[in-house]
């Protein structure tokens, strides 16, 4: 092979290159955003299994099919803490970056998820309510979700206390009893994973994806960083960290259906769908 310089022709396409740029260091340099990691997908899911109980379940062979196209197309599973920082100008994610995330601490997080991620050795944030662990039939134990904090790969936050629907319950109450009813479900949350975990739970996956500007005021006062939505799109660095949009993945996300996800091409049909699902 020719070197560059012995080549008039390599030479002028060089100089063309650089003359396209506002500068040098903009073709080259590592900070210069590029169209693969403007925006970065979060994915959530809600439990597994052998056949679809339900609208939220996933099937152990999609969700099996789901992590191998992740790895064959070179997508890269980072801490959903680095999307927090990539939205808050503090770092970069690398090209095709994903997170994922798994809400309600189901059981079948720690019998089903909980061995493929660790063959996969890739990170995972929980988002649970403590009311229910230990105590719901379907939900996990305490020492389950120690048992997951050990393994080093999932991170567990807060998805509020019990789960309580916003909208309905600020319906139901007096203005100043509703105010004092929503910084119990947020705070009590990060008091429990602190004592019986020994987490910072400083992330929050609104319930049922409800949120505004009263209720992010509120989970700021309560020491909140980021929250996380069920806003069926991408995540771009000019989104409200208190409203971080996720992707719900259901069963019916295999093939093209689950690569239009992870490029943000999928319909606004399927939103409507999957938001409607989440909330009956």
């Amino acid at each position: 092979m020719r070197r560059a310089a012995g080549c008039p022709a390599v030479a002028l396409a060089v100089v063309i290159a650089l003359a396209l740029c506002r500068g040098a260091s903009e073709c080259f340099s590592a900070d210069a955003p590029t169209q693969e990691n403007s925006t970065t997908t979060i994915l959530v899911y809600h439990r597994f299994g052998p056949i679809v109980a339900d609208s939220m379940t996933v099937t152990t062979p999609v969700f099996e099919w789901q992590l191998k196209y992740l790895r064959e197309h070179s997508y890269t599973v980072v801490p959903l803490s680095d999307v927090v920082k990539f939205v808050k100008g503090q770092g970069h994610l690398p090209p095709r970056a994903v997170a994922i995330t798994a809400d309600d601490g189901h059981r079948t997080v720690f019998t089903i998820m909980k061995p493929m991620v660790e063959r996969e050795r890739i990170p995972v944030t929980l988002f649970i309510y403590p009311s229910a662990i230990s105590n719901a039939s379907y939900a996990m134990t305490w020492d389950q979700l120690a048992a997951l904090k050990a393994t080093r790969l999932f991170s567990i936050q807060s998805h509020s206390y019990w789960h309580p629907n916003f909208h309905t319950e600020k319906k139901r109450l007096p203005a100043a009893e509703y105010r004092e009813f929503v910084q119990n479900q947020l705070t009590k949350p990060r008091q429990i994973l602190e004592r019986r975990l020994g987490s910072r739970a400083d992330m929050l996956a609104w319930p049922f994806g409800i949120y505004d500007d009263e209720l992010i005021t509120a989970a700021l006062k309560a020491g909140y960083v980021a929250a996380f939505t069920i806003d069926r799109r991408s995540v771009s660095a000019s989104d409200n960290v208190m409203a971080l949009p996720r992707y719900l993945v259901t069963d019916h996300d295999r093939g093209s259906a689950f690569a239009a996800m992870l490029s943000g091409k999928d319909t606004q049909a399927a939103a409507t769908h999957i938001r409607q699902a989440h909330q009956n």
